[in-house]
């Protein structure tokens, strides 16, 4: 399913891409995060430990949990546009 983009699915892009910024103490801004580059290996650069950081965030802020153990998270976490649309579907807040 793709994200058609809105005003306030970019604002979404640019609020999660503040939360990973700022969860990891990157040395970037958060425009910097291209929305389709990958958050993992020669994208972004995270790892395991780095996804739990934004995962706990994230979960904190929209009020839905992501579990360490769950078989999506690779797909959920391959980029900050499939972070910000799995957001929107399951957000309580």
């Amino acid at each position: 399913m793709t994200q058609v983009p809105t005003p306030d699915f970019d604002a979404l892009l640019a609020e999660v891409a503040e939360i990973i910024v700022s969860a990891l103490n990157l040395e970037m801004t958060p425009a910097e995060i291209a929305p389709d580059a990958p958050l993992f290996g020669e994208g972004l650069g995270l790892d395991s430990i780095d996804i739990l950081e934004v995962a706990l965030v994230v979960s904190k802020r929209y009020g839905f949990q992501l579990k360490a153990d769950n078989e999506d998270n690779v797909k959920i976490f391959t980029s900050l546009r499939t972070l910000a649309t799995h957001i929107v579907a399951q957000r309580t807040k």
